[in-house]
């Protein structure tokens, strides 16, 4: 318990010195370009306060449950010695995690509220919300796909840089076919993706498995899970854009 108080402590003071950037850089602008009083600083004074706090738990839970939860379950599996359920466990991970992605969620809803406007949709409520699930639904695939595709690196030690490399080759191939409106969603879709929810279990996934496997360098092969993720969701958007 004492450990746990300490670690909190720790984590609100590291939030703390994390964030008087933001506020140096707002203050300095307000004062010396803009020239103005702040407005309700009261509120921004609350903000931020809720915003250390906030942090703080959210890095605290990280290193309490997820990342641990993550690596235990990614041993347990190499213990196993099931490549299937391996499989299995990543596709599944990977969809759940990203499709219960906050900010994939607001992406995906503003992208079919711009949509509707612009009259490439129904605009009507039923029509913005298949859209929006459609598009939540296509990178939560890719990012299933990404993860089954990362842990067979590891296993089989394929170069990461080959995978990224032929990944963003298939983006440029995309774009060219893509519709235009698809584009900058599909692209901003893949860098959403990699937010609060999604990043820590796949990372204790990726660092868990490499931990594992006795050839493997957790430096080396535990990281890149990330990477691969993000741009996968790019090709899945823009096919999404081509069938739908």
């Amino acid at each position: 318990m004492i450990r746990i108080r300490n670690q909190f402590l720790q984590n609100l003071v590291g939030s703390f010195f994390n964030i008087m950037p933001i506020l140096v850089v707002i203050l300095v602008f307000q004062v010396l370009v803009i020239r103005q009083p702040l407005e309700n600083t009261v509120n921004l004074l609350g903000g931020t306060f809720l915003i250390i706090i906030g942090l703080t738990f959210f890095i605290q839970g990280l290193e309490i449950g997820l990342f641990p939860i993550g690596e235990t379950m990614a041993r347990a599996f190499a213990r196993k010695g099931s490549l299937s359920w391996l499989m299995a466990f990543s596709f599944a991970l990977g969809f759940a995690t990203t499709i219960a992605e906050p900010a994939l969620i607001a992406i995906a809803d503003e992208a079919a509220r711009i949509a509707g406007n612009g009259g490439l949709i129904d605009n009507n409520k039923g029509a913005r919300t298949d859209y929006a699930l459609g598009l939540r639904l296509s990178v939560a695939l890719a990012v299933g796909l990404a993860l089954v595709v990362g842990v067979l690196r590891i296993i089989r030690g394929w170069p990461l840089q080959h995978l990224i490399m032929g990944g963003y080759a298939g983006i440029l191939l995309m774009t060219a076919f893509a519709p235009r409106a698809m584009i900058g969603i599909a692209y901003d879709s893949g860098g959403v993706t990699t937010s609060t929810i999604t990043v820590p279990l796949v990372t204790a996934l990726g660092v868990g498995l490499a931990s594992s496997i006795k050839s493997r360098n957790p430096l080396i092969d535990g990281f890149g899970l990330i990477a691969f993720a993000s741009l996968t969701p790019i090709i899945f958007v823009m096919a999404y854009g081509l069938i739908v």
